[in-house]
């Protein structure tokens, strides 16, 4: 019997939806307004969050019906992982896209969901939502912490 997590071995276009949904860390970072260069493709991130993006869960408020509320809303497979340019450093999506493990405060290796918050790498407390910021200020919002990957664990 093999012992390797599925996300060491499988592919992502092998994964069933089950193991597909538990690959996101919750952390809330690919609901945040990006602007994108035109000119270099450079990605600049705002602490502007999608307003179905619930502050405190980090989770979509409407999940399944997200695309019908939010047309732009871009639902995730294999196919969009490999082709996206913003997905955050941390994704569970992309670490595994690129041959790379998932790091100690995924629930899948802690077994907790809330080690993501406990980490600090979740947007819990640290947005606001889209209805508050007027699309023209946009560029008023930016940051860089949601495209950094963590530094150093920061277990309680």
């Amino acid at each position: 019997m093999d012992d390797e997590p599925f996300w060491r071995s499988k592919p992502l276009e092998s994964m069933t939806a089950g193991e597909w949904e538990s690959l996101c860390d919750g952390c809330g970072r690919c609901c945040l307004n990006k602007l994108e260069d035109w000119d270099t493709g450079e990605i600049a991130w705002t602490d502007v969050a999608c307003r179905l993006l619930d502050g405190t869960t980090c989770r979509c408020k409407s999940y399944e019906t997200r695309q019908a509320e939010i047309p732009d809303c871009i639902q995730l497979t294999p196919e969009e992982v490999r082709t996206i340019t913003w997905l955050p450093p941390t994704c569970g999506y992309r670490l595994v896209k690129e041959g790379r493990d998932l790091y100690w405060w995924h629930p899948l290796v802690s077994g907790d969901p809330e080690t993501v918050h406990e980490a600090g790498i979740s947007v819990r407390g640290r947005t606001v939502s889209e209805e508050a910021v007027p699309e023209e200020a946009l560029e008023t919002r930016i940051v860089r912490w949601p495209g950094r990957r963590p530094k150093a664990p920061r277990r309680a």
